[in-house]
């Protein structure tokens, strides 16, 4: 095995647009990455919503998971998340209804609370330009959850009338997904399974956020028990230099966004090498990468098992990154379930 035994194995992609690729071109990347996650036994296969990113091509998580269930057969497909807010919840129990219906028990809905965006890319799509207060999403999934029937329709007639078309029977695995403790004590709270997002929120706040899930849990109709799944950044080298190095793209990308940089797409690892690093831009990118698995196989399955004895995460996914799509799948065919 090369992670701890009984521990399920998932990937996240990010539909990433190096320079110099094409929309299609990275779509095809993330389809034929499914593919080889589904052939090597990988549980799950999720991709992200983003908008208005130059470097992510998964703006429209619903028509990608079509497409990647279409073109699998085994693996479960869905989302690492949906930003729920983004939307009616009438509109996405249509949408994971429609998928279920389509492709059966194998569409996860994993759901965000964030835009996805900026905030001005947040009001083009909510056609709104209100604040959102602390009790529209929590209100919001249990509508969905309405919606699909898992839950009787609310005081207001939601779920019922009127019905979700597919949606109302058709329900996906449904997950909340997070970076803080708000989202944590949510999942907790209504009982449904909590995916932390480490690959980018990673800290001394990881424990905490699985501990907090832990402790707001309650039993529900989707869960009896506590389920949890954490999400880590992972790139195999032949040597924990070569895969710093072959981590460099993102950490430049990374690092640019950090500084307030209009996105861009992710560098190439030649303009990566070659870019003027100043004396911080290094720091931050050591130290992000110390937090992730990025490394020689088995520095990144020491990583990979130290999160799941931190956390006590039932399950992982990995984020597979790197300069090239070789690198990916290479990454993903050495950390595969044995």
């Amino acid at each position: 095995m090369t992670v701890l035994a009984g521990v399920p194995l998932s990937v996240l992609d990010l539909a990433s647009v190096y320079e110099g690729m094409t929309h299609a071109e990275a779509l095809a990347q993330t389809i034929e990455t499914a593919r080889l996650a589904d052939d090597l036994g990988y549980r799950r296969f999720w991709v992200a919503e983003h908008h208005g990113m130059p470097a992510v091509a998964s703006s429209a998580p619903a028509v990608l998971i079509g497409a990647i269930a279409a073109a699998t057969s085994r693996i479960r497909v869905g989302s690492g998340g949906v930003m729920l807010p983004n939307h009616s919840s009438m509109v996405i129990a249509e949408q994971f209804g429609t998928l279920v219906a389509l492709h059966g028990d194998r569409i996860d809905l994993g759901l965000g609370r964030a835009p996805g965006t900026d905030q001005l890319t947040a009001s083009i799509l909510r056609r709104n330009l209100a604040t959102e207060t602390v009790d529209d999403f929590p209100n919001q999934v249990i509508e969905l959850l309405a919606f699909f029937g898992t839950i009787p329709p609310l005081e207001n007639g939601l779920g019922a009338q009127p019905a979700a078309v597919p949606g109302l029977g058709d329900s996906p695995e449904l997950w909340l997904l997070g970076s803080s403790g708000f989202s944590a004590r949510l999942a907790g709270m209504l009982g449904l399974p909590f995916a932390f997002a480490h690959h980018f929120a990673g800290g001394d706040n990881t424990p905490v956020a699985f501990q907090l899930y832990r402790e707001a849990f309650e039993p529900s109709v989707v869960l009896r028990e506590p389920h949890s799944m954490v999400a880590i950044a992972t790139i195999v080298g032949d040597t924990n230099a070569d895969a710093r190095r072959l981590a460099l793209p993102n950490g430049l990308y990374f690092s640019r966004l950090r500084s307030g940089a209009r996105p861009g797409r992710i560098p190439t690892l030649a303009e990566a090498e070659a870019h003027d690093w100043t004396e911080a831009e290094r720091q931050f990118v050591e130290q992000r990468n110390a937090g992730q698995a990025v490394g020689d196989l088995d520095h990144v399955t020491a990583r990979i098992e130290d999160l799941v004895e931190d956390t006590g995460a039932d399950e992982v996914i990995v984020v597979p990154q790197g300069p090239s799509l070789e690198t990916k799948l290479r990454t993903l065919r050495d950390v595969a379930p044995r």
